[in-house]
């Protein structure tokens, strides 16, 4: 799991047809312990998620059993909204 924040929303008239049905964000991922952010991404949303909000992140096969689908084209899924994240000064995580 790692923590992103949304910056986006996709919009995609063709796609394979797994992906029907499904809202895509664009989040970028973002370390807490250093405030890093890392390449953006294209993640399925599990849980209503906005732009601007702090999410958990899922990839791989976990992805997909988050979804509850095997067999479909994600590798990247939102499965929590973050309220608060808490980190002790000087901790490397």
């Amino acid at each position: 799991m790692q923590t992103a924040r949304v910056v986006g929303n996709v919009w995609a008239t063709r796609k394979e047809p797994s992906l029907n049905g499904l809202k895509l964000l664009i989040v970028e991922p973002y370390d807490p312990n250093t405030g890093e952010k890392s390449k953006a991404i294209v993640a399925a949303d599990a849980v209503g998620a906005g732009i601007g909000e702090l999410v958990i992140v899922v990839s791989g096969s976990t992805a997909r059993k988050a979804l509850k689908k095997d067999d479909i084209a994600v590798d990247a899924t939102i499965v929590g909204i973050i309220d608060e994240v808490e980190v002790e000064e000087g901790e490397k995580g």
